[in-house]
């Protein structure tokens, strides 16, 4: 046998044993980007894909078209992202999405990224090397439009959830959370109040602009400066919510209001205000978002926005089943109207010889 012969034989004895596995450990990238690269797929960047291409060519890989095929078929499987599964909001929507896509026989995958873009990355292409048939995502602050973009243009179905990314080319059904914080402090403004704070929200994601987007709203529709009240952005959690509170009886003047971007923020005021000595919901009303199961039976009860978690968690799941069934819904924005449940903890303020020191 001749030299370039034998050469030759090697190089087809290699294209036969080399696997995805091999190929992206001789380049230091994922399977998955591999197999994204070798079927043109947006998702991995030019240059990358040309590399991964160039490097198959070179080593023999032949590309297994009829894998492929297999690769592309229905896995059942949706993957759900958010940022905070510990809050019991999003259990309530992921509780209604589950029951939906169980009912299609879907199975989910969950994923917490904390608002973390790179764990939200890492766990789509997860995702990804497990064929799933969509994606439903509350996306993490930093998510891009040609991120989402480029995910469903790879043909995998994609609909957000309770936060909106400017430019997403998919679906989006959430609370219409301008309305519902400006319906809020109108409630509390109607009550007397005139100093209002407002605590917390990731100003960076949707759903933190427009709830103190209508904060501000109710507060200049009433004559009264946004500017000259306590804001305090980017808390999330009980512990955020008691952390907040020395700055809040430190304010000068101190608010006779808080609004709560959420209601973990709200429950976790109202045990470190106690704990101070001041009353909540009697020296100093309090308020959250989302009216989430245990608002209303606190002490004091809490008012709060009720943010339907189930129509959003059955209208998710009615979109992204309809995506893999082959229907075109476009860039649909659902905006749910939230609904004000007043209770205990927002009386008017207390007169000022009432109020504590």
């Amino acid at each position: 046998m001749s030299e370039g012969t034998a050469r030759e034989a090697d190089r087809k004895r290699r294209a036969r044993r080399l696997t995805l596995g091999d190929l992206a450990a001789e380049l230091d990238v994922s399977t998955a980007t591999v197999s994204l690269a070798l079927r043109d797929s947006p998702l991995v960047a030019g240059e990358t894909r040309k590399r991964i291409k160039r490097h198959a060519i070179e080593v023999g890989y032949i590309y297994n078209r009829s894998a492929a095929a297999l690769r592309t078929a229905r896995s059942n499987m949706i993957g759900i992202a958010v940022h905070d599964i510990l809050n019991p909001y999003f259990a309530e929507v992921f509780r209604a999405l589950e029951d939906e896509l169980e009912r299609e026989h879907q199975v989910v995958l969950i994923c917490n990224h904390r608002d973390d873009a790179t764990r939200q990355r890492n766990f789509v292409d997860s995702l990804l090397q497990h064929r799933i048939d969509g994606l439903v995502l509350c996306a993490s602050v930093g998510t891009t439009a040609e991120e989402i973009n480029a995910i469903a243009r790879s043909g995998i179905p994609v609909t957000l959830i309770c936060r909106d990314v400017e430019g997403a080319e998919v679906p989006v059904v959430r609370g219409d959370d301008v309305a519902g914080a400006r319906a809020l402090t109108e409630h509390l403004i109607a009550r007397g109040h005139r100093h209002i704070a407002m605590v917390g929200g990731r100003r960076q994601s949707s759903a933190g602009r427009d709830r103190n987007l209508g904060w501000r709203q109710a507060l200049e529709a009433a004559g009264i400066d946004p500017a000259a009240q306590l804001d305090l952005p980017e808390l999330m959690t009980q512990s955020d919510g008691r952390d907040a509170v020395p700055r809040l009886l430190a304010a000068r003047p101190r608010p006779t209001a808080v609004f709560g971007f959420n209601d973990l923020l709200a429950l976790g005021m109202l045990s470190a205000l106690r704990r101070a000595g001041v009353e909540p919901g009697r020296d100093m009303a309090i308020v959250g978002y989302d009216d989430t199961d245990g608002a209303a039976t606190r002490t004091p009860a809490l008012t709060s926005v009720w943010n339907c978690p189930d129509e959003i968690g059955r209208r998710a799941a009615d979109l992204i089943l309809r995506q893999i069934a082959g229907e075109k819904v476009g860039a649909a924005r659902l905006l749910i109207a939230p609904e004000l449940r007043v209770r205990e903890s927002s009386p008017p303020p207390l007169t000022t010889g009432d109020r504590p020191e």
